[in-house]
């Protein structure tokens, strides 16, 4: 009595189903472009996130100093310092210019801050009456 092999009913027993050796290969070499890319993607907008966020505090810091600048009366003069805002610092400057009339001066605060080495800086200004600030 001979027997007859048979033949499976499962699909990929019979040798056609999976991946080429070509097609991993393009499989990889696709994965290999898209992977960096998506890593620098995700830098990027690390960077963004960051930079946006110090960006609203050093906002905060240039309106406060300026604030106290002009109530105190020390806006007329250049002064400069650092604020610490939890684990990151700024740092500040004013300067006084004149303005196009003769008694109005444009005070200003620029902050400066550092996100991943980078320095990137917020300003903030003001126009103020010399006649009518008290000194």
């Amino acid at each position: 009595m001979r027997f007859r092999p048979t033949r499976s009913r499962r699909p990929g027993v019979d040798g056609r189903s999976g991946f080429t050796l070509a097609e991993s290969l393009a499989a990889l070499a696709f994965l290999a472009v898209v992977i960096p890319v998506a890593v620098q993607g995700v830098r990027i907008a690390n960077l963004a996130g960051q930079v946006a966020e110090r960006k609203v505090v050093a906002a905060q810091v240039a309106d406060r100093v300026l604030n106290e600048l002009v109530v105190t009366g020390r806006w007329n003069t250049s002064s400069q310092g650092t604020v610490d805002e939890g684990r990151h610092q700024f740092s500040w400057r004013s300067e006084s210019t004149s303005w196009e009339r003769a008694t109005l001066r444009q005070a200003t605060v620029v902050v400066t801050y550092k996100v991943q080495g980078k320095e990137y800086e917020v300003r903030a200004a003001t126009i103020l009456d010399s006649a009518q600030v008290l000194q």
